[in-house]
């Protein structure tokens, strides 16, 4: 498994143990006709690390509006738009402006407990920034001016910031830290690292993923012919046969550039994804910059809409930067000119719609998380400037689509203002369906998860969160949190006699940096009679969750669901072990 993965352990394992292992299932209600059993456990509680799986419900569409300064507008209505499905209008169903700007940042809690009962400040920084460059697909000089720029903008980062790096390789990487020192360590170790490509410089013929993509599956002669003739002329083909044998050869040449360019577009989706998914639990502002040449995704949708949604539900902004700079031609590149002036103008033409189709993709990533896209420009500088901080508003519009088909079919989105005057809209281009529907266990996963890696504080059901801690050495500690349910609250299901309902409670710990330690789950069931829910429970139930850790400053957050009213609550904490 690939370095990066292993760099974000919590995070990316759980997704594989979720995977992997069988579903809790509840256990089934007994017949109507028979009694329930006498000796039935009124409660049980189960333990396993939190673990989860995200899917997609609502389609979120994130949509930032500029006026002719180019400053972010925050002042409109849901009136004020109109948003369209396919060419058809869509009610939104929800609605909401998020300010963005790091001082507006509401923390829910801004102290700890110390151990003599006194609450003392607590150091929390409110933005993250995850440098990643791709450094799977750019090309070395790209990435030097790249890095540099990257450097300078990392020194102008305010005290209170966190940066990481990561690379799509995952053999290059930097945890969140306010030590510049390593930051600028790291950077000096990036350098291009191609996982799949074949061979290394200069091909013969000179086939790109996205020409193999025309050869393999468009089926495209003019791709086709282009690359025989640069067969020819490279190999310098002189025999009867040299067509035919050159064919041969793209064709298993540009069978393998498009196996190895699927799989390093691949890789390169999920550890952004994972990026995301890690950066979800930080405790403020979100942004990342994905600094690279793009790539291209034509056997990917999927993943990469799950790219988007996964940063729009985590409330991170992914910022793009097209680290080829100004565009040039490819036909004025002497290096790829072959003796074929006809093949050489529809190699040119290729080449012109592989860098388009690059771009589209990062211009894509931008606009579906409400993010910018800095391309056909050299000064990485002022890109880096602009990309580190996020629009100060950024408005988010969710639909439920009318009629879906779970096909897994391409749905075109529009977003326009009523009265647009002299602002400019950039919004989310589109959607891929989901190809199934999300089941109840899914969902609560989902919304779980979500809320684990969230700063909001939620309360449908009435919990209480305390923390403790205890030292049993120099460099071992134990957190102990604390949930007091009333469980009166909950929305019980009467059958049999008894008071039915499943609770699960999961308690997650994050370090000063905002980087995820660890999560436990408990499902607690529920068959109460009547009596016990009313005397032996009417003051409620405490819920307790112990960690092992390392003295140092955690940051805690509970979540709390129930199975039967699909209620839920979320409180934050803080605990310092000296």
């Amino acid at each position: 498994m690939l370095q990066s993965l292993r760099t974000l352990p919590a995070l990316f394992l759980a997704s594989l143990l979720y995977a992997q292992a069988p579903a809790q299932q509840t256990p089934p209600a007994p017949p109507p006709a028979a009694a329930p059993p006498q000796n039935q456990q009124e409660m049980a509680q189960h333990d396993e690390p939190a673990t989860f799986k995200t899917r997609v419900n609502l389609v979120v569409v994130p949509v930032v509006i500029r006026n002719r300064k180019g400053d972010a507008v925050g002042n409109l209505t849901k009136e004020d738009f109109t948003l369209y499905d396919k060419g058809k209008v869509q009610e939104i169903t929800r609605f909401a402006v998020e300010k963005t700007a790091p001082g507006e940042i509401k923390e829910s809690n801004k102290t700890i407990a110390t151990p003599d009962g006194q609450n003392a400040p607590l150091d929390i920084p409110d933005r993250f920034v995850a440098y990643v460059f791709d450094d799977i697909h750019i090309d070395f000089g790209d990435l030097v001016r790249a890095r540099e720029a990257a450097a300078r903008n990392m020194a102008q980062l305010a005290r209170s910031d966190r940066a990481a790096i990561f690379t799509t390789s995952g053999q290059v990487e930097q945890e969140f830290t306010d030590d510049r020192d390593k930051l600028n360590a790291t950077l000096l170790k990036l350098r291009p690292r191609p996982i799949a490509r074949v061979g290394g410089g200069r091909q013969c013929p000179d086939i790109s993923y996205y020409q193999a993509d025309l050869i393999q599956n468009k089926h495209d002669p003019d791709a086709m012919q282009a690359a025989i003739v640069e067969t020819i002329v490279c190999m310098n083909l002189q025999n009867p046969g040299a067509a035919q044998q050159a064919q041969q050869f793209v064709d298993g040449m540009s069978m393998q550039v498009l196996t190895a360019g699927q799989q390093e577009s691949r890789v390169a989706l999920l550890v952004i994804k994972e990026v995301i998914r890690r950066m979800s639990g930080t405790p403020g502002q979100r942004i990342v910059i994905l600094a690279g040449p793009g790539f291209i995704t034509p056997e990917l949708q999927q993943d990469k809409t799950e790219v988007m949604d996964r940063a729009v539900r985590a409330n991170v902004i992914v910022n793009t930067l097209d680290a080829r700079g100004l565009y040039t031609d490819s036909i004025y590149d002497a290096s790829r000119q072959i003796n074929t002036t006809a093949s050489l103008r529809i190699k040119a033409m290729i080449d012109r719609q592989a860098a388009s189709a690059q771009a589209d993709v990062m211009a894509e990533l931008a606009a579906g998380t409400g993010g910018t896209f800095y391309h056909n420009n050299n000064d990485f500088d002022e890109g880096f400037r602009r990309l580190a901080t996020a629009p100060e508003y950024v408005y988010l519009l969710q639909f439920s689509p009318q009629n879906l088909k779970f096909d897994g079919s391409y749905h075109s989105l529009k977003v326009s203002l009523k009265n647009a005057g002299p602002l400019t809209l950039e919004a989310r281009k589109g959607y891929y369906a989901p190809k199934h529907l999300e089941d109840v266990a899914e969902t609560a996963k989902r919304e779980i998860e979500e809320a684990l890696f969230s700063r909001e504080e939620m309360s449908d059901l009435p919990v209480q969160l305390k923390t403790q801690f205890f030292k049993s050495g120099d460099q071992t500690a134990k957190v102990a949190v604390l949930a007091h349910l009333d469980i009166k609250k909950l929305k019980f299901r009467k059958a049999d006699g008894r008071n039915n309902d499943n609770l699960t409670v999961v308690s997650g710990l994050f370090d000063r940096n905002g980087n995820y330690v660890q999560g436990i789950t408990k499902t607690i069931e529920f068959h109460l009679k009547d009596e016990t829910l009313e005397t032996r429970l009417g003051q409620g139930v405490t819920v307790r969750t112990s960690f092992d850790v390392k003295p140092g400053t955690y940051l805690v957050r509970l979540v709390v669901r129930d199975s039967e009213g699909q209620l839920m609550s979320a409180a934050n904490g803080a605990v310092e072990i000296p």
